[in-house]
């Protein structure tokens, strides 16, 4: 199927997908088969070696999923991209395909728990050092690197603060250094982002949030040069089993046929309630890069095509006054994920960042007070209405 010059909502439904040739089905079959037969030696020889394309063991790859990774590569704009049993897989396997023994990886402070804690804690027993540093600050990220760093790795925006790096500038560093640039987009996805355009080098995803979008689904995706990711299919993600299956890979395939659409109304519904509770009297801050007071509201608008369905803020009287706030709650769920048609609310340092020592967390802006909400694709006056009331019973 041709498919020059398509838009964005085009690419997600048709990219890398066309009728099946046998059946003529629209829908991408799904292929459960581990094994796979070869015509004689020589091809099997080939294929394994991987002189020509092909499937010839499940761990290594599956037709379904091979259809769902050309079109994450091509909506990420990227020349491979590999799918994975989740996003820590895709996380773990990146920064793997560039340290081993005796190297140092620089991190942006502000992380995702799972992150935190493979950096901190399984990351040193293979022998790899780390530093976390304040990206926003450039010549502070310079300053860090060490002469045995051998990549850089971010997230923007970060989880949960919300705070935009720039990419751009990063990126600059790191070519200047001959470091990989690895950015965490799970936030964005590449419908909003597109780090590889602003000179990332590779990008990794949580599929498990708004790429899938529906909550039923594990996985996340490397995408980057073909080099880098036939090596983690190869050498990391194939040595540890971290293989996405065909039913999963199907379901994906099906959510990103309304991605487009789904983040758009995440985005939307997100500023109605970041603008909502940015005047509360009971909410002491907000933060969401849509707010003119984000401050990186500027290089949001000039880095990113929307500002995400994620909004944080911190609700006046601290850790008792959110815990009260979120159990009088109706329609938003408390739950760790994000992403869902649901509205899903939870509270970093006792959830996502309860792994984080206080005095690190707090360091790094993570207060006790402070509550993340995915914005879902309710109604947006019926999400604030919700918010309103469990916020009326707050001081209660």
């Amino acid at each position: 199927m041709e498919q020059q010059h398509w838009r964005f909502d085009t690419l997600a439904v048709h990219a890398g997908q066309s009728p099946d040739k046998e059946t003529r089905a629209v829908s991408q079959a799904i292929v459960p088969a581990v094994a796979y037969a070869f015509p004689d030696t020589d091809t099997a020889a080939a294929v394994v070696a991987g002189h020509i394309e092909g499937t010839y063991y499940g761990r290594y790859g599956n037709p379904t999923t091979r259809t769902l990774e050309r079109k994450i590569a091509q909506l990420e704009g990227g020349e491979e991209s590999i799918g994975l049993s989740s996003g820590m897989a895709a996380i773990s396997s990146a920064l793997l395909a560039f340290l081993q023994v005796g190297d140092h990886v620089l991190v942006t402070k502000d992380v995702y728990g799972g992150t935190y804690n493979f950096i901190t804690q399984t990351a040193p027993r293979f022998g790899i050092s780390y530093t976390f540093v304040d990206c926003t600050d450039i010549e502070v990220v310079s300053a860090a690197i060490q002469v045995n760093t051998k990549a850089i790795f971010v997230e923007t925006p970060s989880n949960p603060l919300l705070t935009v790096l720039d990419l751009r500038a990063l990126a600059d560093i790191a070519k200047a250094r001959q470091l990989p640039l690895i950015v965490d987009s799970t936030f964005m996805t590449p419908c909003l982002q597109r780090p590889l355009e602003l000179g990332a080098d590779v990008v990794v995803h949580s599929a498990t949030k708004y790429i899938n979008g529906h909550g039923d689904v594990l996985a996340g995706f490397v995408v980057g040069r073909k080099s880098v990711i036939e090596f983690i299919r190869k050498r990391i993600a194939g040595d540890l089993g971290q293989n996405l299956n065909a039913w999963e890979s199907f379901l994906i395939l099906r959510g990103l046929k309304t991605m487009g659409i789904r983040v758009r109304t995440h985005c939307e519904n997100a500023q109605k309630v970041a603008e909502y509770l940015d005047v509360h009297p009971q909410i002491e801050k907000v933060y969401y890069p849509g707010l003119l007071t984000h401050p990186q509201y500027q290089l949001a608008k000039e880095q990113m095509s929307g500002m995400g369905g994620i909004v944080s803020f911190e609700v006046k009287g601290g850790l008792e006054a959110g815990k009260r706030f979120m159990d009088r709650l109706n329609l938003a769920m408390i739950s760790f994920s994000l992403g869902d048609p649901e509205t899903l609310v939870q509270h970093p340092a006792t959830m996502t960042h309860c792994s984080i020592p206080a005095e690190e967390r707090l360091a790094f802006g993570i207060t006790d007070g402070l509550i993340r909400i995915s914005v879902g694709l309710e109604d947006a006056a019926d999400i604030i209405a919700d918010l309103e009331q469990a916020l009326g019973k707050t001081q209660g």
